[in-house]
């Protein structure tokens, strides 16, 4: 029934999920794929491992989806009961399935473990189920198709679930959609999520194919376009004039695009423009470095990091004048600036970033309240100081902090021109 639209729904199955011991990212992971397919879900369960209520749960999901997508329940315990279930909603027996039996054996012979009575357990299926041999455990998924019904059961280990879904259940899923879903997701910081979507209100209100809409981060916001067509090819076409008005409209709003991160495109910019950089941290203490390095080749640029906490510390290896800190105190625009230029000089580098202000939750004044935090950013002889106003607790303040650091980096760095 390739003309068939199908619509999925998730069902989470593990107590620990339930009592929240546990993320549940194999969610997420399986959502972007069914929407990538085109498949449209509607809601997602979360559910014990309890016989009763998981079969309560196929129910509920069958009756309002045509496939059901569970993962979770599929260990050698007694407690791991869900491909039970799954037999007995279709009315079907359980029975060996040798390749599955295989993979087991081979998979722990290798390991040098002892295979014990219940590890056959997990090469027991619903009968006439399609196996999904697990590459990185034991737990095999399988899916089990009635007329319009499809359950895929998988294992609850995101190493193991994602590899699965990915490499066995997507292939089998795009086979029967007449349609894919695409989308392209620029990455946007300097714009709240409210200002934006009041900017592009009209034009997301006209798109119907492809489809706008913003979704809030951390300081940062999300643009997705999203096209649904009969081939992946067609649906980029239709994106790629949207992004282009997009990009001509927001300019330098758009820091990226679908993988890249803010850190990964300074580090880039820096690299690209062979500029040398060193940081100086007070309230951030080495978050900032710590973002900037996760991007892979920034050793070729990134040359020192400083954490000045203490006045003394700012004096002694930033070299920020006695007289700033008294007169302006630690956390000014003066004491700022002061160490992104000192910074940069003890380091011998040709940018630096300095921060330093107040995180939270104690340490504020009525003139200096908490969340006042200075980013000096120095590029090439310039200087320019950022002043923020947060009002979240200290640990946002920090990550908040760093983002706006990178992206103000990000700003300069795209006036430099090229070496």
């Amino acid at each position: 029934m390739k003309n068939k639209y199908w619509s999925a729904e998730i069902i989470a199955i593990g107590t620990e999920i339930l009592l929240g011991d546990i993320v549940n990212t194999n969610a997420s992971h399986i959502a972007r794929g069914l929407a990538a397919l085109g498949i449209d879900m509607f809601h997602q369960q979360v559910v014990g491992d309890n016989p009763a209520r998981v079969l309560d749960a196929f129910e509920l999901a069958f009756s309002r989806a045509d496939i059901v997508i569970t993962t979770g329940g599929l260990g050698p315990t007694g407690d791991d009961l869900s491909k039970e279930m799954g037999a007995q909603y279709f009315g079907l027996p359980m029975e060996e399935n040798q390749e599955a039996r295989r993979n087991i054996e081979d998979r722990l012979t290798k390991m040098g473990r002892q295979i014990t009575p219940n590890n056959w357990k997990q090469a027991m299926l619903p009968q006439g189920a399609i196996p999904l041999q697990n590459a990185h455990g034991t737990a095999p998924g399988f899916i089990l198709r009635k007329e319009d019904q499809i359950l895929i059961m998988l294992p609850g280990p995101p190493s193991e679930m994602r590899p699965m879904f990915d490499d066995q259940v997507c292939p089998y899923l795009r086979t029967l959609s007449p349609e894919v879903m695409i989308s392209r997701t620029l990455h946007l910081c300097g714009i709240g999520e409210s200002a934006l979507e009041h900017r592009l209100h009209e034009r997301m209100e006209r798109m119907t194919n492809p489809t706008l809409a913003p979704y809030a981060k951390t300081g940062m916001v999300d643009l997705r376009i999203t096209a649904k067509a009969a081939s992946e090819e067609e649906a980029l076409e239709m994106i790629r004039p949207e992004e282009e008005a997009l990009r001509k409209e927001l300019g330098t709003l758009i820091y990226g695009a679908d993988e890249d991160t803010l850190e990964s495109v300074v580090g880039a910019l820096l690299i690209h423009k062979k500029i040398s950089i060193s940081a100086a941290e007070s309230c951030t203490g080495g978050l900032f470095s710590g973002q900037l390095i996760n991007y892979n080749g920034i050793s070729e640029v990134y040359k020192a990091g400083f954490i000045t906490y203490s006045n003394e510390a700012k004096e002694q290896f930033l070299g920020v004048p006695h007289e700033t800190l008294v007169q302006y105190g630690a956390v000014s625009q003066q004491t700022a600036k002061a160490m992104a230029e000192g910074a940069a000089k003890a380091a011998g580098t040709d940018a630096s970033v300095a921060i330093t202000g107040i995180a939270g939750p104690g340490g504020g004044t009525p003139e200096k309240p908490v969340g006042l935090i200075y980013v000096g950013v120095h590029v090439r002889g310039r200087t320019e100081v950022l002043e923020l106003h947060l009002s979240g607790d200290r640990q946002e303040n920090r990550r908040r902090t760093v983002i706006q650091a990178l992206n103000k980096l990000r700003l300069m760095l795209l006036e430099e021109p090229e070496v």
